[in-house]
């Protein structure tokens, strides 16, 4: 494959921020980054909004402050055709995640529809590649198919700097992997890597515009993207390159670029720069010099699921992630995340960071609107009744199978 070419390339804009100016630097940032070369006004502009977890969490999700400084400088400079959009996943639930992130106050202050491409009258179609994928084409034999709304259109991927169990860092390669793939999507973990780089090279060819907006306000370390350490970093990035914005933020967080996978294939490939040496930063360049010493651990969840893709239960991943039993994964990283580790280790987290100035800031947003505060849930019953449901129904298959055995024995 020859090297991709495109405005923007192997360029990173890093500005340093408060809470008293960050919505000001955040205009300043897309300025660096010089976005109206690379998004093409005459089209609509997508912004692929993240959310982690349906419970707001420093650096797990689009920040309020990065959705609304992104949409106020675009509706400045004359974009006017916005639309949000929302994927859902497995163990998040997007309506809720909007509503206590405060992604739903921003989009409705500033007019801005959006879309929930998970919902039925959301049109899919089939997606041929210009160039062979790497891993897509084995994992959907039957075609891949994409979301008609993102085809045509620029969009503005809008990460946040943490790291992740299964890619080490997440940024704005990853934050397609929610919005061009369904629900199906899990089946590809096992070869994350690639995948991140075959959805790399579908958004370079459907969108006219393409650009990444991070946010490292609160950054995040650990076993990411939810139960993390919080930190606060106060740094902004930007890039239309979607590969040199994730090496420039797993450099920031300590890690070397080039070891981690989808980055370093990308690069290889040449659709992007992810060594950093080769990276032409602008703005604040001397925030460059800093590294977090960040590290990334799993959780028991990820562990399980691991030893599933990569380990002693390899033989049995059709069985146990693509067959009818898969709701199991589904229950057990749902119970892990918000039966056990928000309320015992979570809530005493976002507590703490409440008490910083971005948390008072994400605290103040949606006052005027009743929404001062955050949401911090107990134990959610939802997922406590969905445990009794899967209990009882390995305990019905578990007595099925006891009976059977015994009529043999009989017989």
């Amino acid at each position: 494959m020859s090297k991709k070419d495109f405005t923007g390339r192997g360029k990173v804009a890093i500005v340093r921020t408060s809470p008293q100016t960050v919505l000001d630097d955040y205009a300043r940032l897309m300025e660096l980054a010089d976005y109206r070369s690379v998004l093409p006004q005459q089209h609509k502009t997508l912004l692929k909004i993240n959310i982690s977890w349906q419970t707001w969490y420093p650096a797990c999700s689009t920040t309020p402050w990065q959705l609304e400084g992104v949409i106020r400088k675009l509706q400045a400079d004359g974009y006017k055709d916005l639309l949000g959009v929302h994927n859902d996943t497995v163990v998040v639930d997007t309506g809720d995640g909007e509503r206590n992130n405060k992604h739903r106050y921003v989009t409705d202050k500033y007019g801005v529809p959006c879309a929930y491409i998970y919902k039925p009258e959301a049109k899919w179609v089939p997606y041929q590649p210009k160039e062979p994928f790497l891993v897509l084409d084995s994992i959907y034999p039957e075609g891949v198919t994409i979301p008609e709304v993102l085809i045509g259109n620029n969009i503005i991927q809008l990460p946040t700097v943490k790291t992740h169990v299964f890619t080490t860092i997440t940024g704005a390669m990853k934050n397609a992997f929610g919005g061009l793939l369904g629900r199906k999507r899990h089946w590809t973990h096992s070869v994350i890597h690639e995948t991140l780089v075959d959805l790399l090279m579908i958004q370079q060819d459907i969108h006219p515009g393409l650009l990444a907006v991070m946010d490292g306000t609160f950054a995040g370390d650990g076993p990411g993207p939810r139960a993390m350490r919080w930190h606060e970093k106060n740094i902004l990035l930007a890039s239309a390159d979607q590969v040199a914005i994730d090496a420039s933020s797993a450099m920031l967080q300590g890690f070397d670029p080039m070891n981690i996978p989808f980055i370093r294939i990308a690069h290889d490939l040449g659709l992007g720069v992810g060594n950093s040496q080769e990276i032409e930063f602008v703005g604040d360049v001397d925030a460059t010099e800093e590294r977090w010493d960040f590290v990334q651990e799993d959780t028991f969840a990820s562990r399980g699921q691991k030893t599933i893709y990569h380990g002693a239960l390899k033989p049995f991943e059709e069985v146990l992630l693509r067959g009818p039993i898969v709701p199991w994964s589904y229950f057990a990283s749902n119970f892990y995340h918000n039966v056990y580790w928000y309320p015992v280790v979570g809530r005493k987290r976002v507590q703490e960071a409440l008490k910083t100035p971005w948390g008072q800031l994400f605290s103040s947003y949606g006052a005027d609107a009743g929404l001062e505060g955050a949401v911090l849930p107990s134990v959610e019953t939802k997922t406590l009744l969905q445990g009794a449901a899967v209990m009882a129904g390995a305990g019905l298959a578990l007595g099925g199978l006891v009976g059977l055995l015994v009529r043999r024995r009989k017989s």
